[in-house]
């Protein structure tokens, strides 16, 4: 019997041990937790829309073309949905012209004024690849302007340089020029 117990021992014993191994192995059943819910959203961040003349007016080198436009009442068209390409003189551009030039356009601005100022704008949005495989553009005021590129520089009617290219806005695209452009030149 002693011989009988002990196999019997022995035949049970892994089994009790499989078994007590499998209980301690098999893990417990998790708690329910509860599933977070993101907080809803009480503010939406929007990019603001930067147009043609926020960028003007931010740059800080175009504070005589955004008075020429203020006052010529361009603001809101140039400000509108567009897309335009604006080449855009700097205040040093406007300083080259002759004394008195400004002065004596800003008592016609919706004369002279606007037409020069509409010479500077083309429809469309017209990067910088796409300015160096044409020989000209048709402006708003129903003008064209001459491109070339001499020396690895693009130059408008022969004489204006393109100093910065490509900068976007929601409503087209500047380029800036050093020196303002002339219709009928």
């Amino acid at each position: 019997m002693k011989r009988l117990s002990l196999v019997t021992l022995f035949l049970i014993f892994p089994l009790l041990l499989a078994a007590c191994g499998a209980a301690e192995s098999t893990p417990a059943p998790a708690a329910p937790t509860a599933v977070s819910q993101p907080d809803p959203v009480t503010e939406v961040e929007v990019e603001p829309v930067t147009t043609i003349v926020d960028i003007a007016i931010a740059d800080g080198r175009f504070t005589t073309l955004v008075a020429a436009v203020t006052a010529a009442g361009l603001v809101e068209t140039l400000s509108g949905e567009g897309p335009f390409t604006v080449f855009a003189p700097t205040d040093e551009a406007f300083a080259a012209l002759p004394a008195g030039t400004i002065e004596n356009l800003l008592t016609d601005p919706q004369g002279a004024l606007t037409d020069i100022l509409l010479y500077h704008v083309v429809n469309g949005t017209v990067l910088a690849a796409d300015v160096v495989t044409l020989n000209a553009a048709t402006t708003i005021n129903g003008e064209e302007i001459t491109i070339a590129v001499q020396d690895g520089a693009v130059v408008l009617n022969g004489t204006v340089k393109v100093i910065l290219t490509d900068i976007l806005a929601a409503n087209g695209v500047v380029h800036v020029i050093d020196a303002v452009l002339l219709p009928g030149s």
